[in-house]
């Protein structure tokens, strides 16, 4: 049975979800990628305002394909999220509260998580055209010059992801018998 929450997700809500979950996402989150992180990070170094609220949001690593006709956003399966692990740790020191993302993290990801609160969820890799079908509204936030690495503001319903960090410090990748 999949668990049903409305974003954005709370830190108590948060702390209630354990590894192997199935959950259904539904609200607003940010997109965002390798590119887009730099530049947010550059900032953060620089001690200048984000163009974007970190506090209490989740991101979902991903780079959309160009929408057919009709659609507000083209395939929007999830990459890789490792490639973010440098710029994480201090997303979530900001108020960083979940990510949707494949793979496994760093330590430093999963310490930061922990000591924060947060959550990682895995979206299925390879299903970027039947989760396109889950999103619902579209809108590039800041970064356009990225074209698909821009940050977007997407609106979901019932996008279907799963519990592999959970803020307790279990990690699927580590606590369970599943080869994955």
């Amino acid at each position: 049975m999949s668990k049903e929450i409305r974003l954005p997700l709370s830190k108590e809500e948060a702390g209630d979800l354990r590894i192997g979950d199935s959950v259904r996402l539904s609200g607003e989150m940010y997109v965002a990628r390798d590119a887009a992180h730099k530049r947010l990070f550059e900032l953060i170094e620089k001690n200048e305002p984000l163009p974007i609220q970190i506090e209490g949001e989740t991101i979902y690593y991903m780079g959309p394909s160009p929408a057919r006709e009709g659609r507000p956003i083209g395939s929007a399966g999830p990459t890789t999220a490792g490639r973010m692990d440098k710029y994480t740790p201090v997303l979530l020191d900001m108020g960083l509260r979940a990510m949707i993302g494949k793979g496994k993290r760093t330590g430093e990801v999963y310490e930061a998580m922990k000591r924060n609160g947060a959550v990682y969820f895995a979206a299925i890799g390879g299903a970027g055209a039947l989760l396109s079908k889950c999103i619902k509204k579209s809108e590039i936030v800041c970064y356009e010059d990225l074209g698909a690495e821009a940050i977007r503001r997407i609106y979901v319903e019932d996008f279907p992801v799963i519990v592999v960090a959970d803020s307790q410090g279990g990690i699927l990748y580590r606590d369970s018998c599943l080869e994955l």
